[in-house]
């Protein structure tokens, strides 16, 4: 058996039997008997992966933003590198000043300006004052600086002092923000506007990160086309490809598209086996049913040990998945229909690009919202269905787009997906369920939390 169909003999145990179909002579056709969870492919596939080795590169601090510290970089010196007023008025001693009230006022000479963005010229003496602007450098002898609503001027050249002010207050200390040899960025840290403005403030340009994964992605069909081409009769647009890399950019990897490769098997098997070395991931879509072009699934089985771990997943839609590990890579033959393509890859597959990428897990998905209308199920499946979320009567509602999986419009206007348990039948109208936000989803429950509403129509909001 093993040798007529190219799987692993261990594989075929878990696949039941085959069928002979009389439609294709000679070839033996894998019948989905038993079929693997969610979960179980999730640990199959966990306990097969070793450990993912990140690789580096250097890019500009502008380009950083949303990049992995691939290392920790330490500041080469002091910020600020000079002590610095972070109020418009005066720098003063604050020994000249204490117990100055409206009453009793202190009084001061004023000896000088400070300019911004030039040192300090001036040095103070007893009872003596400078002008500075906020972001100034302090003076020697000050060590602290007055606003200038505290003051009323005195004489030609001097200042009325209304409220006194304790050693540093107003002044922002020379290294008291960043000390040379600190750490500026962690290794892991997720760089954001925060840690640019931070690598910026001590002149670190250039930063090493972590590479993107590279998803090598691919379609296969002799059906397709280029979307910019107009289809002749009998063919359609490719949309498979577009979703992947699209889904592989919004979770932190880099797509490699092969672009579309038809059904012949020696052409996907070459394009694969090419391009596999240079991947960190393998995500093709079509050719994973039981039809007699449907080669993709024994190409991958081809392709490197272990090969097969799963072909077959109890769930609707992205029955005909099927998982595999080649020589510690994953690889992934999802369903050729668009909507199970895309949401069996936000089910398996982008949550594994997001930790190669070694980015943080998203922020929660899950909100809770009233199903406006019954589901139905089969037990022993799992099933995902698209919806949308509305504002009725005042509370958040799951109204179910019903469509078959090849229906990509239906995705499209769906703000989330609601799981239909292994064991139920079925979900009542009325239910409260959990709906898994879809990219663009949290737009719609946003809207419904600028009503004024609650986060959801019983307790919990965010899951």
């Amino acid at each position: 058996m093993a040798a007529q169909t190219g799987f692993p003999v261990a594989h075929l145990a878990e696949r039941s039997e085959a069928r002979w179909d009389g439609r294709n002579a000679g070839r033996l056709m894998p019948e989905f008997l038993t079929l693997c969870t969610l979960d179980e492919a999730r640990r199959r596939l966990a306990g097969s992966l070793p450990p993912f080795a990140p690789h580096s590169e250097m890019v500009p601090l502008a380009d950083a933003l949303g990049r992995v510290a691939f290392e920790s970089v330490r500041s080469p010196e002091d910020v600020p590198p000079f002590a610095r007023s972070t109020v418009d008025g005066f720098a003063v001693r604050s020994q000249d000043v204490w117990g100055a009230s409206e009453g009793a006022p202190a009084y001061l000479a004023v000896i000088g300006e400070v300019a911004m963005g030039r040192p300090a010229a001036v040095t103070l003496g007893p009872n003596q004052a400078a002008r500075i602007p906020t972001g100034g450098m302090l003076p020697v002898g000050a060590d602290a600086a007055l606003m200038v609503e505290r003051t009323q001027p005195w004489g030609d050249d001097g200042v009325e002092v209304l409220s006194p002010v304790a050693p540093g207050e107003n002044v922002v200390s020379a290294a008291e923000d960043v000390r040379a040899g600190d750490d500026v960025l962690e290794a892991g840290r997720l760089i954001g506007p925060a840690q640019i403005g931070a690598l910026a403030a001590v002149g670190v340009t250039q930063v090493a990160v972590r590479r993107r994964p590279v998803v090598v992605v691919a379609s296969t069909g002799n059906e397709l086309v280029p979307p910019e081409e107009k289809p002749p009769p009998g063919r359609i647009r490719d949309i498979n490809l577009p979703v992947l890399s699209a889904q592989v950019r919004q979770a932190g990897g880099e797509p490699r598209s092969l672009g579309i490769l038809g059904d012949d098997a020696a052409t996907i098997e070459a394009a694969l086996r090419q391009a596999l070395p240079a991947a960190d991931m393998l995500a093709v879509s079509g050719g994973t049913s039981v039809g007699s072009e449907d080669v993709v699934v024994e190409v991958l089985a081809r392709l490197g040990e272990p090969g097969i771990l799963v072909h077959g997943l109890a769930i609707k839609p992205g029955k005909p998945t099927a998982i595999a590990v080649l020589d510690g890579k994953p690889a992934f033959a999802l369903p050729g229909h668009p909507v199970s393509c895309a949401v069996v890859f936000d089910l398996l597959c982008a949550g594994l690009v997001r930790r190669m990428a070694g980015l943080p897990d998203p922020p929660a998905r899950r909100v809770q919202a009233r199903l406006a209308r019954p589901l139905a199920s089969a037990p022993g499946r799992e099933d995902f269905y698209r919806v949308r979320l509305e504002e009725i009567d005042g509370e958040l509602q799951a109204v179910p787009l019903l469509g078959k999986s090849a229906l990509i419009s239906t995705l499209a206007r769906a703000d989330g997906l609601v799981r239909v348990p292994l064991e139920a039948e079925g979900l009542d109208a009325g239910e409260l369920v959990e709906v898994l936000l879809l990219y663009g989803g949290d737009l719609a429950y946003e809207a419904h939390l600028s009503q004024g509403r609650e986060p959801g129509p019983g307790p919990g909001g965010l899951a």
